[in-house]
């Protein structure tokens, strides 16, 4: 078992102050819109993951340069149509859904046809949904069963605007949406369904063509052609969906205490907070500022003596989709049933999450009801476990393996789980921070 780990002691009472890497979700943003700059952008803080790590392996191969060591990022733009390459290029997405989905937005315009490949879990995903409205401008793309990876970029330099209504809540969709927008001819209209919003954030800070117009339950987004970025520096926060394992940690810990320095809270990202806050976690959020559009802060977060249980209202999803695993986990706890709908984008992930969600608690011994999109737990205040669980076979999921360390650490028994190199996706530095609090530094 040479990339498994086991744990079978729970952890101690803990008081802490940490700081987690780099937010992913900006981190690609940063590297992709750099590389369409008209000049030199830096990043401090950029997170070093596998994911953020080949886009810019990417835009390498796209013929643009970088500059990498410790601290700083440095990424040589070469303008909106800079782009060179030579035939028969294969660009790699590795097991990166959010640049697989958005690189493609960038590349409708290309001469020559473009290959796009990614690891065994990526080629499983759906990339129909993005090649649907991304073909509307005009490009085309041949797909692996009309679905997915490897799939074939022919571009077209004579793109036309169209109106996409977004209904799924993706930010993938969206964000790959707007950068074809960015390309093309005339005013491209987005309706979408609220979802993160990094994408629009930038393009106001670097004060492009894109306008939003929000309501209750849209966004209304026209986006014109782009003549010109502006190079520009970015200062990486932290990640909220990093921060939330630890944030979980306490909720289901007893007497302890944790504060997560400078994380983004963007409020298309918090559905967590909202979501345990419900549920009787205290949670308070310190040093709030404005860092170019976003919104940062400390996260203090206080174990709670009784969790309760929840009915999840349905608009709490999108904020909260990469985090339900964490949140199952604490339903477990809580005193009664708990139950979340309308959750079929969960397997849009890196593994299908609601059935690995239900297959974690049902080997805990917590009792589930399971449909295609929604879940019931019965939660077991008292649940001890005593018992050996073996987590393998999930696709190499990073939230399925940082979930499953958190749960041996409150439930307690004897955990073997496996594919530990899965966490350098997103958070080389996990485990680092785990045993840190292990050991009380």
């Amino acid at each position: 078992m040479p990339n498994s780990i086991i744990f079978k002691e729970k952890i101690k009472s803990f008081n802490k102050e940490i700081t987690v890497s780099g937010d992913k979700s900006i981190s690609i943003r940063w590297v992709l819109f750099s590389s369409l700059a008209s000049g030199i952008s830096k990043a401090e803080n950029l997170l070093m993951s596998e994911d953020v790590l080949a886009a810019i392996k990417t835009i390498k191969k796209l013929g643009i340069k970088v500059k990498l060591d410790k601290k700083i990022c440095k990424v040589y733009g070469k303008g909106i149509n800079g782009y060179q390459f030579k035939k028969n290029l294969t660009l790699n997405a590795e097991n990166s859904g959010t640049l697989g989905r958005l690189i493609l937005g960038f590349l409708i315009d290309t001469k020559y046809p473009i290959k796009l490949i990614g690891d065994k879990s990526l080629s499983k995903r759906d990339f129909k949904r993005i090649t649907d409205p991304l073909s509307k401008f005009g490009a085309n793309f041949n797909l692996k069963n009309k679905k997915n990876l490897p799939l074939i970029v022919n571009g077209n330099t004579n793109l036309k605007s169209f109106k996409y209504l977004e209904k799924k809540g993706s930010a993938q969709c969206k964000s790959a949406v707007i950068f074809g927008g960015m390309k093309s001819d005339g005013t491209t209209i987005i309706k979408a369904k609220k979802s993160r919003n990094h994408t629009e954030l930038l393009c106001k800070y670097l004060k492009l063509p894109v306008s939003v117009v929000s309501n209750k339950n849209y966004d209304l987004i026209k986006i014109k052609k782009v003549k010109k970025i502006k190079p520009f520096n970015y200062k990486i926060p932290s990640d909220i969906s990093s921060s939330a394992f630890f944030i979980a940690l306490t909720s289901l810990s007893e007497n302890s205490k944790i504060v997560v320095k400078n994380v983004n809270i963007n409020p298309s990202r918090i559905g967590i907070i909202t979501i345990l806050k419900k549920m009787g976690v205290k949670i308070i959020f310190k040093n709030k500022k404005i860092y170019k559009g976003e919104q940062n802060a400390d996260i203090e977060v206080t174990s709670p003596k009784i969790l309760k249980s929840i009915n999840c209202p349905a608009k709490l999803n999108s904020g909260a989709i990469d985090e339900f695993l964490l949140i199952f986990l604490i339903a477990a706890k809580a005193k009664g049933v708990s139950y979340f709908k309308d959750l079929a984008e969960l397997d849009q992930k890196e593994s299908p999450r609601l059935q690995w969600g239900s297959k974690i608690l049902t080997k805990m011994g917590i009792k589930v009801i399971t449909t295609k999109n929604s879940i019931k737990i019965f939660g077991n205040p008292n649940l001890n476990i005593n018992k050996k669980i073996v987590i393998k076979d999930y696709l190499k999921d990073h939230r399925v393996f940082m979930t499953s360390i958190i749960a041996s650490l409150t439930f307690g028994g004897t955990w073997e789980i496996h594919d530990k190199d899965s966490i350098k996706t997103s958070f080389p530095k996990f485990l680092n921070i785990i045993n840190d609090l292990k050991n009380g530094n």
